[in-house]
């Protein structure tokens, strides 16, 4: 690739560092062979669009004439978005918290010409201050030790790497599990208790404080009251505190402290995705009726702001204006005054339901917040009110919008769509996933994103093998379960390296290839994979079974001993083993329709008078309920297919 300067088609993150006085360089080989040249050492810079922290360090530092001068005398300077490039992200994110025992973004990687790391950080100041070594001090420092200390660096590059590997094949350093089958039971019962002891009266653990939409399902799915407690004070605390925007709709990224007051403002399209699907999925089992609204209001807010054409953007900037969350915090006299025509005691009631109090929560500002025993919906009588704000809130300066479509994030979406079993929404995730075909597939290869530049990663086929099995459920079409097949086919011929996924493509270039195994904010690739290749076992293809079940006693002895560091492998390792598949050929009835209202239910539906051999030989209008390849005597009526589930 190109320096930036001269490149086409920049996601956000990439254009904002186009016109910088450093010499940036797009990922690629034409960059490690500049360095070659040179003699030099790499300077890898990554963040992405909504990074708060990423837009300080640009600001004081890569727009600064004499540290860029520096740089460009130095090193070869890279600048990566991670979201397009999640594989190199979490190689040189493994070497940053090696090296410094903390991760986060931007993140500064100084490396050999060969792409090999000897230093990382994260954030640095133009300066040395408050203890914090500074950019400049940093730059020199490598300057020096590359020209007058190279056997340092050189050693120092072969012991990173070292480590490294060792990371990347962590499951082969891992105690093999004994003959005995996995108990997944056991294992969820272990993440549940873990999350009950260490879920605070808040609803978290620590700060900053990451929503995980998996911990909370793992606490639902246990079903003990201690368990389910704990989900609902994560959930109050989510959907009540400052996490989400109370008047546009949709969730910050995280809280900065540790009562969900004050978020980073960046909102991000996985975030959305993740957390309504949940919500969507609780509410229908049992949950609150509350948190399928703010479920529907995420959809509002993402079909608002973040849709582009037929798909979706990745995100929205945490700053807005230059100032981080203006547009979303509000002080007591700004909202007297943006409703002097209202009556005293509705201004009041607004600022007591939304937790405005002088002293602010963030400079002198406060994050809007339900205060106790408000009702999550808009009461009537403060419609008027909130419409008047908003009217007040679109007048001011925008958050940035990361126009770029993310195949993974986008598939989530759809997901979350199919979860909250609304006709509507389940059709609108079917023309998400045939337009995701559309821009992200050509000349026979997927794309992570619409600009064509960066191969697929594992989780965004993974995810989209997932999301057309989705889509077979919903409507038992074949041709979306002939596209799972064939997505599949490429997934594993691509990206399965031994008995685990690799995050990239073996035609990728990277010195060594992540393997994505533990869960975070997203699931892993190996937890999505094991999901879809389970899935599409059971809708007919064994070959695929047989692939699950590998994944799944690669990732057996962290499913024993560290279930919740691996919740959403433990969640895809039901599929295996424990799932139920449900048969209901013939046109789409009320069998068919009662197992799709169904919450959470660990089963595949088949129906339609498709291709799939688990629909041959079978009477139309019946019900054939199988589990491990074993069925119950066919039923007629929604009763006895009830007691059917509940037997299998």
């Amino acid at each position: 690739m190109p320096l930036l300067r001269d490149a086409s088609d920049l996601s956000s993150y990439l254009d904002s560092h186009r016109n910088n006085p450093v010499h940036w360089w797009s990922w690629g080989e034409d960059a490690f062979d500049e360095a070659r040249r040179r003699d030099c050492p790499v300077m890898i810079s990554v963040g992405y669009a909504a990074c708060h922290w990423c837009h300080v360090m640009a600001h004081e530092s890569f727009e600064d004439p004499d540290i860029a001068a520096l740089l460009n005398e130095t090193v070869v300077a890279i600048k990566v978005d991670r979201e397009e490039r999640p594989d190199v992200d979490a190689l040189y994110m493994s070497a940053t918290q090696l090296l410094s025992g903390h991760g986060g973004w931007p993140m500064t990687v100084f490396t050999r010409p060969d792409g090999r790391p000897f230093l990382a950080g994260t954030y640095y100041p133009p300066q040395d201050r408050s203890g914090l070594v500074g950019f400049t001090t940093l730059i020199r420092a490598v300057e020096e030790a590359w020209r007058d200390r190279r056997e340092v660096v050189d050693d120092q590059v072969q012991r990173i790497e070292e480590a490294l590997r060792r990371e990347v094949r962590v499951l082969d350093h891992l105690s093999p599990t004994p003959d005995a089958p996995l108990d997944l039971s056991s294992a969820l019962r272990l993440v549940a208790d873990e999350l009950v002891t260490t879920t605070d009266d808040f609803g978290g653990q620590g700060a900053p404080r990451f929503p995980r939409p998996s911990y909370v399902e793992a606490l639902w799915r246990d079903g003990r009251p201690a368990s389910r407690e704990a989900a609902r004070r994560i959930l109050r605390a989510l959907t009540r505190g400052g996490l989400v925007d109370h008047l546009d709709g949709g969730f910050a990224r995280y809280s900065v402290d540790q009562y969900w007051h004050v978020p980073h403002f960046e909102k991000m399209l996985s975030d959305q995705a993740l957390l309504a699907r949940s919500l969507w999925r609780l509410s229908s089992d049992g949950g609150d009726p509350e948190w399928r609204c703010v479920a529907e209001s995420t959809r509002d807010f993402v079909e608002r702001r973040l849709r582009r054409g037929d798909l979706y953007c990745s995100s929205l900037d945490a700053d807005a204006g230059g100032v981080e969350g203006s547009h979303v915090t509000w002080t007591p006299d700004e909202v007297r005054s943006a409703l002097r025509d209202q009556p005293t005691e509705i201004v009041d009631r607004v600022l007591h339901r939304w937790s405005l109090r002088p002293a602010g929560d963030l400079d002198g500002r406060c994050v809007p917040r339900l205060a106790d025993g408000e009702p999550w919906s808009e009461p009537d009588e403060l419609r008027a009110a909130f419409d008047q704000l908003r009217g007040v809130r679109e007048r001011r300066a925008a958050p940035a919008r990361d126009e770029k479509v993310i195949l993974e994030w986008n598939v989530m979406w759809a997901s979350a769509l199919f979860a909250s079993r609304d006709p509507r929404h389940e059709a609108r995730a079917r023309e998400i996933l045939l337009e995701l075909e559309r821009v992200c597939r050509s000349d026979e290869t997927w794309w992570r994103t619409d600009a064509r530049r960066h191969r697929a990663t594992a989780s965004d086929l993974a995810w989209y093998v997932d999301g057309l099995l989705d889509a077979f459920e919903s409507d038992g079409e074949d041709h979306w379960l002939d596209r799972a097949h064939a997505v599949a086919q490429e997934l594993a011929r691509d990206y399965l390296d031994g008995d685990s996924l690799r995050m990239n493509s073996p035609r990728e270039d990277l010195f060594l290839s992540p393997h994505e195994v533990f869960d975070g904010a997203t699931p892993s690739a190996h937890a999505m994979g094991l999901r879809a290749f389970a899935r599409l076992g059971l809708v007919g293809d064994s070959r695929y079974s047989d692939l699950a079940r590998r994944l799944t006693t690669k990732v057996a002895p962290l499913l024993q001993g560290h279930p919740r560091s691996v919740v959403d492998s433990l969640e895809a390792a039901r599929w295996v083993d424990d799932a139920v598949e449900v048969v209901v050929p013939g046109e789409r009835g009320d069998l068919a329709r009662h197992v799709r209202s169904m919450p959470m239910l660990n089963a595949v539906l088949v129906t339609g008078r498709g291709s799939s051999p688990l629909l041959s030989g079978r009477d139309a209008g019946r019900a054939f309920v199988c589990r491990s390849r074993i069925c119950h005597a066919p039923v007629d009526t929604v009763f006895d297919l009830d007691r059917a589930l509940r037997e299998a």
